[in-house]
């Protein structure tokens, strides 16, 4: 027996001998559908034997916290020691640096959770981007449920609602501003993931990663062209024909809850080629964009008619002209709610998305603005998607400088996506030992890893700017990166070794429907979890309680013995009991077993879903190339501040920890994590 992380009784989990790809969000689709459409501890004034005098002192004081996603403990490290991240070394060496430890398993809507609220996922109840529905073992959001008008009256092809739909956020406890707005302390909270819908609890805030798009996914966009695509994930391709220069197609919206069938809404598209000129006149409702070839629109509002003259939705979608000639190509990105008239609470109080985009123009608003699946189906290349992705952090740091040059006191915390999934995208060039790093990549790309922490550094330089005496300033990561060359495929594995049984094994099968659940003891759901098919709790459960300790200490054994036959590499470094790893736990949601993998390796897609798969293992030649949902100990994030640290090795509740006791709140009892200043 091996053992590898103390619990939270003191005992030491034991084993015997002994971390989606470009088409993630594709993957991930049940995260929410528009058409299917707390509990405050204040605390006491005094915390770490410093006492508020007044609430006045409390509102005078500033905490600044830059969010980043991605950044790397030792990368950081590494360019630090070249001499360069000037503004994070200036952090380090005047106020303080560490590292930090992820959640089990980090994944960024877990940690992110973990420091909004203190709790570890047993507490916080977000353990992956997916979940598994107990009764139909079918995937399921793990951030939000969305349910249509409790009461509706039939009127002919129409279902007029009686009241609202709604949309809950599934995350449990308070999130740290929550508390401070009740103490009357001025929050502003932008784009944090993890907290979508916000409360209302009058801190002002911008929801993020959760947003779906108005079509209820984490982000489709429609590519047209008259040469074929090919079906992929996350993208909605049209094959579309010119005719005298003019191409006829259409562009989809939300799905229609109010009439019978919900059938897909969506609106005429015309445009009008001059391939001489390469430049083309796109019509859509009552607007005319002539872009060039190459060239991207502006936002523009598109409305969806749910009931006529009574009912429509405004999306926003930005057009880029690929190609006039030879052929046609033309990319539109994810329908995204319209921040001056969004149709879910995207934001808190609900006219402050609108508020924001008075004063900067429209802006994206899904969650995951980036359109990492255009880039890995084929409907944006390396340099169109980071131009478009540059877009949407230009529109990001338009708010964070305005949101800066007004911060005057309580907290304003801010977070970027950016660096995360530009990680993901082009860790191949940088990696020569990479399945699809290419020489070409390298030398045109090589950099862009890099160069997401020399932004970073450039943002952490503003918010020192901003800052004066009365302000701390802390930068914080969620997680680190690692390579991703292997993909495995946990459900293909339990079948071949007799914890799966399965009727239909053919490639794709999923295993709500196709797996012999009267024969099954496990199944995989999500990229890290491991499932019991548990009696009294799965509908069709076969393992009892009594079985339920024996059969897991069995499975992490062999968990860990698994070895790549090409590399003779372990597959994991990390087998989590769920029971010994957090202070507690939602019975009905938590997984019996958090897989960490070890570097290099990570689940593939398909099986996250709860799909079969011929092979086991396989190498990975996506572009989705770098990640982090494997064991938390290979990807440390980072931590600094303008104030001294109290110790090198931070959690994400301590970031919570710290950020009440900024402001003189106890620590409540939840709240797992202390303060580091």
């Amino acid at each position: 027996m091996s053992a590898k992380r103390s619990n939270k009784k003191g005992r030491r989990q034991v084993a015997d001998d002994a971390p989606p790809e470009p088409g993630r969000r594709e993957a991930l689709k049940k995260l929410g559908a528009l058409g299917a459409l707390a509990l405050l501890d204040v605390g006491a004034l005094t915390s770490c034997g410093r006492r508020l005098s007044s609430p006045q002192m409390e509102r005078e004081r500033k905490l600044l916290i830059l969010g980043i996603d991605g950044l790397d403990a030792r990368i950081t490290e590494r360019m630090m020691a070249r001499g360069e991240l000037p503004n994070l070394r200036r952090l380090r060496d005047t106020g303080g640096f560490g590292s930090v430890t992820s959640t089990i398993p980090p994944q960024s809507p877990a940690a992110w959770a973990s420091l909004i609220t203190g709790r570890d996922p047993g507490g916080h109840g977000i353990f992956d981007f997916v979940h598994r529905d107990a009764e139909t073992y079918e995937t399921v959001s793990s951030g939000t449920a969305t349910a249509p008008p409790k009461y509706t009256i039939p009127v002919g092809q129409w279902q007029v609602p009686l009241s609202g739909s709604q949309v809950e956020s599934l995350r449990h406890g308070t999130a740290f501003w929550d508390r401070l707005a009740e103490r009357g302390i001025p929050c502003e909270v932008h784009r944090v993931p993890a907290n979508f819908p916000p409360t209302d609890s009058g801190a002002k805030q911008m929801a993020g990663l959760g947003v779906p798009d108005a079509r209820g996914t984490l982000g489709t966009c429609s590519y047209y062209s008259d040469v074929p695509l090919g079906p992929n994930q996350g993208l909605e391709t049209h094959s579309v024909r010119v005719a005298n220069g003019v191409v006829r197609a259409r562009l989809n919206g939300p799905r229609n809850s109010l009439r019978n069938g919900w059938p897909t809404t969506s609106v005429e598209l015309g445009v009008y080629l001059d391939g001489h000129s390469r430049v083309a006149k796109i019509a859509v409702q009552d607007q005319e964009i002539i872009l060039r070839q190459r060239e991207w629109s502006d936002w523009v509002p598109v409305r969806f008619v749910m009931v006529p003259q009574v009912k429509t939705i405004t999306g926003i979608c930005r057009f880029y002209l690929k190609e006039v000639t030879p052929n046609f190509k033309l990319y539109v990105t994810p329908v995204q709610f319209d921040p001056l008239d969004p149709a879910l609470p995207i934001a808190a109080p609900a006219g402050f998305a609108g508020e924001l985009a008075s004063r900067h123009g429209r802006f994206h608003t899904l969650g995951l603005p980036e359109d990492t699946s255009a880039l890995g189906g084929g409907a944006l290349d390396d340099d169109e998607y980071l131009h478009q992705a540059g877009l949407c952090l230009e529109e990001a740091r338009r708010i964070w400088e305005s949101a800066l040059a007004e911060f005057d006191r309580g907290l304003l915390f801010y977070y970027f996506g950016y660096t995360d999934r530009n990680q993901h995208v082009f860790w191949r060039a940088s990696d020569p030992r990479h399945p699809a790093f290419e020489p070409r990549l390298g030398r045109e790309y090589g950099g862009i890893v890099e160069d997401c922490y020399r932004l970073s550094d450039e943002l952490a330089g503003e918010a020192l700017q901003a800052s004066d005496d009365d302000t701390t300033l802390i930068v914080v990561s969620d997680h680190g990166f690692a390579p991703f060359y292997r993909k495995f495929y946990l459900n293909a594995w339990l079948a071949n070794n007799g914890y799966l049984s399965m009727r239909d094994v053919s490639e794709g099968a999923p295993i709500a429907t196709g797996a012999v659940w009267s024969e099954t003891l496990a199944y995989g759901i999500g990229l890290n979890g491991l499932y019991l098919n548990l009696a009294g709790r799965e509908s069709r459960g076969i393992v009892s309680q009594e079985q339920r300790e024996s059969l897991l200490r069995r499975l992490v054994k062999d968990l860990y013995a698994i070895r790549d036959p090409d590399t003779g590499d372990a597959v994991f470094s990390d087998v989590a009991l769920t029971d010994e790893v957090y202070s507690d736990a939602l019975p009905a949601l938590t997984p019996d077993l958090i897989l960490g993998y070890a570097p290099g390796y990570r689940s593939g897609v398909a099986s996250a879903l709860g799909r079969m798969t011929s092979e086991e293992l396989r190498d990975n030649t996506n572009k989705w190339s770098g990640d982090h949902c494997i064991d938390r100990d290979a990807v440390p994030g980072i931590v600094l501040s303008n104030r001294a640290l109290r110790r090198e090795r931070v959690s994400l509740p301590d970031i919570t920890a710290t950020a009440l006791a900024e402001f003189g709140l106890n620590r409540p009892d939840d709240v797992l994590g202390q303060s580091i200043l």
